[in-house]
C-alpha cells in the first residue's frame, strides 16, 4: 500500500489533530527538501510498514512521514512540483489575494493579479486533486486553460462594472469583491477537477485494495475541497477588509494614510497563515464514505460497509 494512503487511513484524527499535523506539513522547508532525502524517507516507510507517526521516540520516522506526506502525491506516488506543494499555497497566493481586493483605479491594474491568482489556483487544484482515474496530459492542459479564462473573466467582470459606472459604495468596493473571490475560488476547484465526478475516482477498503471507481465519491471529494477553499479565501479576504474599515476611522490613519496598505497586507498574510492549515483540516485527507451511498456495482463487489478515497488538497 502507498505509505501516504496507509497513514491517512490508519491515523483516525480529530480536527485538532489534523490541524497540528498540517502545521508541520506546511513547513516552508518542505519546498526545498532534496529529492535524495525524500527518496530515503520513502524507502524507510516502504521497508517498515508498521512505522507509526505516533512513535515519538523515533525522530527519523517522524521526519520521514513529514517529508513523504508533504511532497508525494498519494494516488500515483509521484513527487509534487515544489511550487505546487501544499506549503507553497500561502507564499504564492497571499500577495495575489491582497492585490485582488484592492480598490480599482483602472481595469488594467486588475488584470495581472486576477490572471495570476486563478492561474496558480487552477494548476494547484489539478496537481493536488485526485489522480487515480485515467487522464491524458492534453486534457488537463485544455481544461486548465478554459478554467483560467472563465475564472479570470468572472473575476474581472464586476470590476469592469465598478469602473464603468463609478460605483464607490462600501458594498461595491469592499463587500462584493470578497464574496466573488470566495465563490470563484470554490467554483475553480469544481471546474478544474470536473473530470473526477465524470469518470469516477478509486475507492478502496481499509487494506488499500481498490474496489472500483466511483463518480459519487468524486463528487463528494470535490464538494469538500471546494468548501474548504471558500472558507480559506473568503475569510482571508474578509477579515483584512473589516480591519481596514475601522482603521480608516482612527487618528493614526489620518496622519499616515500610507500605513493602510501595510496593515492590510500584514493582516492578509497573518490570517491566511492561520486559515491555510484550518481549511486543509476541515475534512480528512482520505475521506470515508458508506458503501450504501455508492454505485450498485461497487456495493456488489465488496462486503465492506465503509470505503475510502483520496479527497485531494
Amino acid at each position: 500500500m502507498e505509505p501516504n494512503v496507509r497513514f491517512w487511513i490508519t491515523e483516525r484524527q480529530s480536527f485538532i489533530q489534523r490541524f497540528l499535523q498540517w502545521t508541520e506539513l506546511l513547513d516552508p522547508t518542505n519546498l526545498v527538501v532534496s529529492i535524495e532525502k525524500i527518496e530515503k524517507s520513502r524507502q524507510l516507510l516502504l521497508t517498515h510498514e508498521d512505522a507509526s507517526r505516533s512513535d515519538l521516540e523515533d525522530k527519523t520516522v517522524q521526519e520521514a512521514w513529514k517529508r513523504s506526506l508533504s511532497t508525494v502525491h498519494p494516488d500515483n506516488s509521484k513527487l509534487i512540483p515544489g511550487p505546487f506543494r501544499p506549503a507553497a499555497l500561502l507564499p504564492f497566493t497571499a500577495p495575489m489575494v491582497f492585490l485582488s481586493v484592492l480598490p480599482v483605479k483602472s481595469l488594467k491594474s486588475m488584470i495581472l493579479p486576477q490572471v495570476s491568482f486563478y492561474t496558480y489556483s487552477t494548476v494547484f487544484n489539478i496537481v493536488n486533486g485526485n489522480a487515480s482515474y485515467d487522464r491524458r496530459p492534453h486534457e488537463s492542459i485544455l481544461l486548465g486553460a478554459g478554467v483560467i479564462a472563465s475564472s479570470t473573466f468572472f473575476g474581472l467582470f464586476p470590476r469592469l462594472l465598478q469602473v464603468r459606472f463609478s460605483l464607490n459604495s462600501v458594498l461595491s468596493r469592499n463587500v462584493i469583491p470578497v464574496v466573488i473571490l470566495a465563490q470563484l475560488s470554490g467554483l475553480n476547484v469544481v471546474a478544474s477537477r470536473s473530470l473526477e465526478p465524470l469518470r469516477g475516482i478509486e475507492v478502496m477498503d481499509k487494506e488499500g485494495s481498490v474496489i472500483g471507481y466511483s463518480r459519487k465519491a468524486g463528487t463528494k471529494a470535490i464538494k469538500d475541497t471546494a468548501t474548504s477553499r471558500v472558507v480559506l479565501f473568503g475569510t482571508s479576504a474578509f477579515i483584512p477588509e473589516v480591519f481596514s474599515y475601522f482603521f480608516k476611522r482612527t487618528q493614526f490613519f489620518l496622519q499616515c494614510p500610507w500605513s493602510l496598505w501595510t496593515l492590510k497586507l500584514s493582516c492578509t498574510i497573518l490570517v491566511m497563515g492561520l486559515m491555510v492549515p484550518i481549511s486543509f483540516s476541515l475534512f480528512p485527507q482520505i475521506g470515508r464514505i458508506q458503501c450504501s451511498e455508492l454505485e450498485k456495482e461497487i456495493q456488489s463487489a465488496t462486503e465492506e460497509t465503509e470505503l475510502f478515497y483520496n479527497r485531494g488538497v
